[in-house]
């Protein structure tokens, strides 16, 4: 296996490992051994459990947008719905467990500034995601809508652990039609 394909298995251990468990309740070690990898190897691509867990968040954030922008359409009639869709579909395929990025803020806060720099602008990325659709389909109350449809997609996100993400997402692209209504 190259070198390459280990950094990769590395991370895809670990970002498993880390949602499934929490940052606090997986070792080096049993990343090491669930992704077959020698400890010098973990250590050459990343000196620290730390360092570690900045790249599972790069890389989780970066899967993120890619999956949103391939099925936000900008210029449709609704982008805002669109996303609130995608969200939920993200929710079902990869985030039933709840938010690793809320995870990480709760785990690193005030511990490591990196980490929790990375989980908190994740949060910031978003809000300012819905403050460009409102700007880029004239809405006079950007800011407004920004916060209401981050809010929305966060708690999507949370109540997806306890009736599912099919039906989180159903109400919450109800409460998003009204939201692009009242905003018309």
């Amino acid at each position: 296996m190259s070198s390459s394909m280990k950094r990769e298995a590395l991370l895809e251990v670990a970002e498993r490992l880390f949602y499934e468990k929490g940052f606090r309740g997986v070792g080096l070690k049993q990343i090491i051994t669930e992704a077959n990898v020698a400890t010098m190897t973990l250590f050459n691509h990343f000196s620290s459990k730390e360092k570690l867990v900045e790249e599972v968040l790069k890389k989780r954030e970066k899967r993120y947008w890619s999956y949103l922008d391939r099925y936000v359409e900008l210029d449709s009639d609704s982008p805002f719905i669109l996303a609130v869709e995608a969200h939920g579909r993200w929710l079902k395929e990869h985030s039933l467990k709840g938010d690793m990025f809320l995870r990480a803020i709760e785990d690193y806060a005030g511990k490591n500034n990196e980490i929790e720099s990375i989980a908190r602008n994740h949060k910031s990325k978003l809000l300012r995601y819905f403050q460009q659709l409102a700007f880029k389909k004239g809405k006079e109350n950007q800011q407004d809508l920004a916060n209401q449809f981050t809010l929305l997609l966060e708690g999507t996100t949370s109540m997806a652990a306890l009736i599912g993400a099919e039906e989180a997402t159903s109400h919450s692209i109800a409460i998003a039609r009204t939201l692009v209504q009242q905003a018309s």
